[in-house]
C-alpha cells in the first residue's frame, strides 16, 4: 500500500488568507498545507479520501492519472467542495465515478452538485455512481474498507481502516467500541488541530494520549491549524513514533 498526503491543513488551509502569524508567513514548505485529503494506492487500485476545495491542485501536484473511487469522511465543504473536478477522470476513464459515503453525505452531494444529477444534463458535467455505506466493512474494487465512526462535535464522521493503515480526521471523540477497530494498526493518522481546547477537533495532547492508549507503532497528525505552531518546532516536541504529516508525504506499507 502507498499513501500520499494530498493535504494536511484544516478548513482554511495554511497560510490563512490575510493572516500575518509566524506559521502563515513561514517559507518552510512543511508549513504550506492544503485542505485534508489522502491518496491511497492498493492492489493496483487508486482511491482518494475526500475531495476538498484544493482537489484539482492536489491531483496535478501528485500526478494522479487514474482514480477508481472517492470515499468521503463527511459532508463539510472542506472535504467535498472540489468534487466537480472529478469530471476530468470521467472523461479519461469513460465511466461514472463511484462515490462512497454515509447516506447523509451523498444527499448533501446531490444537493450541492444538483446539476450533475439533473434529467437534462449540460454536456461535460461530472457523473457519479453513488454508494451509500453504513458502519460496517465494505469492498471497493476488491479492496476492503472498515469505517470507524467518530464524533466531530455532534456530527458523525467516518474514519477508515484499510489493512494496517487507519485514517481518522475531523474528530474529538471515538467510542471504546470504535477504538477497538483501530487497535493492531501499524499506522494511525489522527486529527490534531491545535494545542488549545476546541469544540470539534482533538488537541495535540488529546491526540497523543489516544495514540498512547491505542499503542500504535507509528502515528501521523493531520488537519493541522496555523494555531498549532511551526512544523519544525512541534515536530521536535513529539515522541519518536509520532510525526506531523505534511503535504506530499508518502508512506509505503
Amino acid at each position: 500500500m502507498r499513501i500520499t498526503f494530498l493535504g494536511t491543513g484544516t478548513s482554511q488551509g495554511i497560510p490563512v488568507i490575510a493572516c500575518e502569524c509566524a506559521v502563515c508567513r513561514s517559507t518552510d514548505p512543511h508549513n504550506k498545507r492544503l485542505r485534508t485529503s489522502v491518496w491511497i494506492q492498493e492492489q493496483g487500485k487508486s482511491f482518494v479520501i475526500d475531495t476538498g476545495p484544493d482537489f484539482r491542485q492536489q491531483m496535478l501536484r501528485a500526478n494522479v492519472k487514474h482514480l477508481d473511487a472517492a470515499i468521503f469522511t463527511h459532508q463539510h465543504k472542506d472535504h467535498t467542495a472540489g468534487l466537480d473536478d472529478i469530471r476530468a477522470f470521467n472523461h479519461i476513464q469513460q465511466r461514472d465515478m463511484p462515490l462512497y459515503g454515509r447516506q447523509e453525505v451523498l444527499n448533501q452531494i446531490r444537493s450541492e452538485f444538483a446539476y450533475a444529477f439533473s434529467e437534462k444534463r449540460y454536456p461535460g458535467v461530472p457523473s457519479f455512481d453513488l454508494h451509500p455505506i453504513q458502519n460496517e466493512p465494505f469492498e471497493c474494487d476488491g479492496v476492503s474498507f472498515t469505517p470507524i465512526e467518530v464524533m466531530h462535535h455532534k456530527l458523525a464522521v467516518y474514519g477508515y481502516r484499510i489493512g494496517d493503515f487507519t485514517y481518522v480526521t475531523d474528530a474529538n471523540f471515538i467510542s471504546e467500541q470504535e477504538q477497538d477497530k483501530i487497535k493492531g494498526s501499524q499506522i494511525l493518522v489522527l486529527d490534531t488541530l491545535q494545542k488549545e481546547p476546541h469544540l470539534s477537533h482533538f488537541t495535540l495532547s488529546q491526540a497523543l494520549d489516544l495514540i498512547d492508549k491505542l499503542n500504535v507503532p507509528h502515528a501521523f497528525l493531520t488537519h493541522i491549524s496555523h494555531k498549532l505552531g511551526l512544523h519544525a518546532e512541534i515536530e521536535s516536541e513529539l515522541p519518536p513514533h509520532v510525526h506531523l504529516a505534511y503535504d506530499g508525504l508518502v508512506l509505503n506499507l
